[in-house]
């Protein structure tokens, strides 16, 4: 009987030495693992009480469990960097987030420039106090782009600095709408300048302010494009259509 005991003592104390040094290199590998660790003090703290057989299967439970927590985590797929916007394509689908005042007070700016040509096509004449109209309100639209660009500029928080670029820029605009009115007595003259103050403020609001916001370029590009057909189309009907006058000299 002693020998025995001393035999199945000499066993287990062998399996407790393996273990041991089994444990000291798993310590390496999962030392920034929480749970991990937790799982090996565990092992340690029955290694003395658990038989062999139960030890073996400890001790392969604890590989499986180290070998697991060291696989490698699936990269996550990098995302896309955001699409550059141009001047043309990328603003048309971003329409629908302008704000409902924006949208309704902005085609309804377009009435008195689209109503000029009409109402001359209609009658098929070209009505010079209805051409004049026309071309003083789109010079009073082009003063008013240019007002608007200032006041972006001038709030703290605006990303447009109130420097001599934005501000200079603002004031050309109002100039251009000026000489449009020195030369009233010349309709084609007079529109076709309006018509130059429109291109010039769209250009400065698409490519020399790109923080605006971008619903309002895309609002912006459809109402001057309007605008330019409309000041054309009045151009057009008078040297096709002949003059009528409303009121007398």
């Amino acid at each position: 009987m002693s020998l025995a005991l001393l035999g199945r003592q000499l066993i287990t104390s062998s399996w407790c030495r393996r273990w041991s040094s089994l444990q000291h290199m798993s310590r390496k590998f999962i030392c920034s693992s929480h749970q991990t660790c937790s799982s090996i003090l565990l092992t340690t703290n029955q290694c003395g009480q658990l038989p062999s057989r139960y030890a073996i299967g400890s001790l392969l439970q604890a590989q499986s469990f180290h070998c697991s927590s060291l696989r490698p985590k699936k990269r996550q797929p990098d995302e896309p960097p955001p699409r550059e916007l141009d001047l043309l394509r990328y603003d048309m689908r971003d329409l629908k987030k302008a704000p409902k005042p924006a949208l309704y007070l902005g085609f309804s700016g377009l009435i008195p420039f689209v109503s000029a040509p009409l109402l001359m096509a209609i009658s098929e004449a070209y009505v010079p106090e209805v051409a004049y109209a026309q071309v003083v309100y789109g010079a009073s639209i082009v003063s008013f782009l240019g007002g608007a660009r200032w006041g972006f500029a001038l709030p703290e928080s605006s990303p447009a600095k109130p420097d001599w670029l934005n501000l200079a820029n603002s004031v050309v605009p109002s100039l251009i709408a000026w000489l449009a009115l020195l030369f009233s007595h010349n309709i084609i003259q007079s529109g076709m300048i309006v018509i130059i103050g429109l291109g010039v403020s769209l250009h400065y609001d698409l490519a020399l302010l790109p923080t605006y916001p971008s619903w309002f370029k895309a609002l912006r590009t459809i109402l001057t494009t309007v605008a330019f057909f409309s000041l054309l189309g009045t151009l057009v009907i008078k040297g096709f259509f002949p003059e009528k006058r409303y009121f007398t000299d």
